[in-house]
């Protein structure tokens, strides 16, 4: 079998077409393409085919779409059979298929192996290879492909595209075949009249070509379009090829082998220029110490040492982006911390760590831009040599971690625009740790999720033990195992916990369980005085201050509800709107685990959540809560009539 997304999205087997079916199906197997051999969630493969613009129907719209692609696929094999071309799994879905029968695949080894030869010298065999990926081009990538991620596809590999037309044009040129450039660049300008570098090459060649005037009109040309378009000048390179032009430079008529270097005399240059940055690199050692007494997260750990030992062997080099998420009190950083020591050694480069500050009170969270200033000082950079742009402090920063083995801790991210600029190229690691689902870095940038729930009550006895000492806990088990479900078995709250009985020598694990019985005061008493981070109100006021109008006021009436599970139909009594904005308000509090999914389109509380919830509901005006109460009875009678 063969697929093709380079033009439209096509798939072939034994040399006859196969129709892959309606727009979104051709979608739904560009996601899976785009992750070849490894298993995509269904909730991911949603968010890249409908993005924000969610139906209540997506999940069943794609394991129908799934099930379309499996019968042209794979016909002869029955619905319930495993193995195949299209398998499911874990609750997502991998195309097994040898990445070398995929275009892009083919386009992006091709396009990386004329970049070696070129850099050996070796330019009949690079523009050999350019050719064969160039060749593979039909049209637009993802062409008629609907969805945020194709759209996203098609701007990357496009991208790539002239990135590739552009090396094979100086390879071209450098050894003397500027006559079948024209065209070709010709073609290409029309279609990006913006892109200046094309421009370029297309006027170098038509000088070269003895089509002076021609050039020149491109140049006159390129500064009217920008002028209209961007209300800009050519920039310094073109300016400088149009003075060359004009005064007949005799380098341009050279036998040009290193067209590289006739760029580098296009640009502007100072007298002293400062020495190369990269020379001013240090390795960084900036892990902060983590709590003593980790215990459990098993699992995640192995998944985060799999994971991490995989990514030194990608052939394409690319880093490892882990997201950590979890309600506020789970242990994110924690664990984060934990895990980076553990591997430290396979990241000889160093360890960055930048705290994004997402959840820090009255405080506006860390952008890229303040981000990559303290992480560019980290590495050497002295002030002066900032760039003031965030474009060019990304440039810098991933020039200065190319080719690095380097681990980096970001912690409390607030979204994806936070984190992007400091995903380095190359073989690093990037752990990064958020209270709110970060999709977007899974469909966009290729993130592993790892979510994190309470721990296991054995855990949390563990913990208690540790932190208070085996010999408190002499004849004490059941009570502590009572503790810790009270404290909802979260690692921030039993440390609480622990703290308030070392500082009481005589207080015992069944005082301490007496003390908290009573849901109301539970949160005052989980608080550390005089520190808000030590504070479990305070971390879900950060988290409620930061939810959408609509979210906040569903969360605050959800405060009512006495149920264990929350329905849909729930969510839509409470705030008298349909059913469709209910699910997508749930959603987001979801998102931002505020509830947490219970299957089957249900939802339910963290224990002290619940107790969180009921207090914001008295924020909500009596007369509001009476009439919301009203018609989640009247719901929950019609829904038990039926």
């Amino acid at each position: 079998m063969r697929l093709e997304l380079l033009g439209s999205v096509r798939a072939w087997c034994d040399g006859t077409e196969i129709l892959l079916g309606p727009p979104k199906q051709r979608a739904v197997i560009g996601v899976l393409v785009s992750r070849i051999n490894e298993i995509v969630g269904v909730e991911e493969i949603v968010d890249a085919v409908w993005g924000s613009a969610v139906p209540q129907t997506a999940a069943n719209g794609v394991h129908t779409y799934v099930a379309g692609l499996r019968r042209v696929l794979d016909p002869g094999r029955g619905r319930r059979e495993s193995g195949g071309v299209l398998v499911s799994s874990g609750g997502g879905y991998a195309l097994c298929l040898d990445p070398g029968h995929v275009d892009t695949a083919l386009f992006e080894r091709h396009h990386a192996q004329a970049r070696r030869l070129h850099g050996q010298g070796r330019l009949p065999e690079a523009l050999r290879e350019f050719d064969t990926a160039l060749g593979l081009w039909r049209g637009d990538a993802y062409a008629n492909v609907p969805g945020p991620f194709a759209e996203m596809e098609r701007t990357r590999l496009g991208e790539l595209r002239m990135t590739a037309v552009e090396e094979w044009a100086a390879d071209m040129l450098a050894v003397g075949r500027h006559a079948e450039v024209v065209p070709v660049l010709s073609n290409l300008v029309a279609k990006e009249p913006l892109r200046e570098r094309l421009r370029w090459f297309l006027m170098l060649t038509l000088y070269r070509c003895g089509r002076r005037a021609h050039a020149l009109g491109v140049y006159r040309e390129t500064r009217r379009l920008l002028s209209e378009e961007l209300g800009l000048e050519p920039g310094i390179e073109l300016q400088t090829l149009h003075s060359h032009i004009l005064e007949g430079h005799p380098d341009l008529l050279g036998r040009v082998t290193d067209v590289a270097a006739l760029r580098e005399s296009c640009r502007p240059h100072t007298r002293n220029p400062a020495p190369p940055l990269t020379e001013t690199l240090v390795r960084p050692a900036q892990l902060p110490y983590s709590a003593r007494g980790f215990v459990g997260r098993s699992t995640e750990l192995a998944e985060l040492d799999l994971l991490t030992a995989q990514s030194g062997g990608r052939r394409e080099m690319r880093p490892t982006l882990v997201v950590l998420e979890g309600a506020p009190g789970v242990g994110k950083s924690t664990l984060a911390l934990h895990a980076a020591r553990r591997l430290a050694g396979r990241f000889p480069d160093g360890q960055l760590y930048v705290d994004l500050e997402g959840s820090a009170p009255r405080h506006r969270a860390l952008s890229g831009l303040d981000a990559l200033a303290q992480v560019l000082r980290s590495l050497g950079v002295p002030n002066s040599r900032l760039p003031d742009d965030l474009a060019g402090r990304t440039a810098l920063y991933r020039s200065l971690m190319h080719g690095k083995r380097m681990l980096v801790v970001l912690d409390d991210a607030v979204n994806a625009e936070q984190v992007r600029p400091l995903v380095p190229s190359g073989p690093s690691c990037v752990l990064v740790t958020s209270r709110r689902a970060q999709r977007g870095l899974v469909v966009r940038d290729g993130a592993y999720r790892i979510g994190l729930k309470p721990l296991d009550l054995g855990e949390s006895v563990r913990l208690l033990t540790y932190l208070i000492g085996e010999g408190r806990m002499e004849g004490q088990r059941d009570a502590a195992a009572r503790l810790a479900e009270m404290c909802g078995r979260l690692p921030l709250a039993l440390r609480i916990a622990a703290e308030g009985l070392a500082d009481h020598p005589r207080l015992s694990f069944a005082d301490m369980v007496q003390q908290h019985a009573a849901e109301e005061g539970r949160l005052d008493r989980l608080a550390v005085e005089d520190d808000v981070a030590a504070s479990l109100r305070a971390a879900y006021d950060v988290v409620y201050d930061a939810l959408p109008a609509d979210a906040a006021r569903l969360f605050r009436l959800l405060g009512l509800h006495q149920g264990e599970l929350i329905t849909v139909a729930a969510g839509a009594a409470l705030t008298e709107t349909d059913l469709a904005t209910a699910a997508q308000l749930l959603q987001v509090l979801a998102d931002h685990h505020m509830i947490e999914e219970a299957g089957g389109g249900r939802y339910r509380f963290h224990t002290l959540l619940r107790i969180y919830a009921a207090e914001c509901a008295e924020r909500e005006p009596s007369r509001h809560r009476t009439v919301a109460l009203a018609r989640l009875l009247a719901e929950e009678e019609f829904a038990s009539a039926m």
